[in-house]
C-alpha cells in the first residue's frame, strides 16, 4: 500500500510481505554472488548489479563490492555513478540516485523503518522514498533515512546522519545533519 507522499506500509502476514520476503531472498543470493568478485570484475560487477536492479545499469557504473542491499529492485541509478565498498542500500520506499553521483565507503542508505508504538513495531515495514540529485558526493560512513532529498550538487558530510532535505550546492554535516555552508561555483567546478 503506498501513500499520496510515496510512503509504503507493508503489514505482516500479508501478500505483500510474502513477496517483500521473496525478494530480499533474490537480492541476497544475488549480492552473495557480486560480493565475491574483485574490483577487476567491472562488467560482471555492472551485470549482476544490473539483475540485482531489473534494469541495465550504465556502462559508466562503478561499484567497489562488498555491497548490501534488501530488495535492489525500488534501486534506479543514473550514469557516472561511483558506490564505494561496504555500502547498503535498503531500497523498499524507492532509491533514485542521479548521475555523477559519487556514494563513499561505508555509506548506509535507508527508505524502510518500523511504527515507533512498541505494540506495533513488529507488524509493519514502512519505506519511504530518498532521491539523491546529479552531482552528489556522499562521503564515508554517512546515513540517509528515509523520505530525504538531497539536492543537486550537494555534498554530505563523512559519518552524518541525514534525516531532513539537503538543499542543493550545500555542504551538511552532523548528526542530525545540518547546513554547515553553501558551496560555491568555484568549488562546483
Amino acid at each position: 500500500m503506498s501513500n499520496e507522499d510515496g510512503t509504503k506500509i507493508i503489514y505482516r502476514k500479508t501478500a505483500e510481505s510474502a513477496a517483500m520476503l521473496a525478494n530480499v531472498k533474490r537480492a541476497m543470493a544475488i549480492t552473495a554472488t557480486l560480493n565475491r568478485l574483485t574490483f577487476d570484475d567491472a562488467d560482471e560487477i555492472r551485470a549482476l548489479f544490473s539483475q540485482l536492479i531489473g534494469k541495465k545499469v550504465d556502462e559508466s557504473f562503478l561499484l567497489i563490492p562488498p555491497f548490501y542491499t534488501a530488495g535492489g529492485d525500488e534501486i534506479r541509478v543514473g550514469r557516472n555513478v561511483f558506490i564505494n565498498q561496504n555500502c547498503t542500500f535498503y531500497d523498499l520506499g524507492g532509491l533514485d540516485i542521479g548521475d555523477d553521483v559519487l556514494i563513499g565507503p561505508n555509506v548506509s542508505v535507508i527508505t524502510a523503518g518500523h511504527p515507533l508504538d512498541p505494540s506495533s513495531r513488529r507488524a509493519a515495514t514502512i519505506g519511504k522514498p530518498i532521491v539523491i540529485e546529479r552531482n552528489v558526493w556522499i562521503a564515508a560512513g554517512a546515513t540517509i533515512i528515509g523520505g530525504v532529498t538531497v539536492g543537486e550538487n550537494a555534498v554530505v558530510a563523512a559519518g552524518s546522519v541525514v534525516t531532513k532535505d539537503v538543499p542543493r550546492n550545500t555542504l551538511v554535516g552532523g548528526n542530525p545533519a545540518r547546513v554547515i555552508r553553501s558551496i560555491g561555483k568555484d568549488e562546483r567546478s
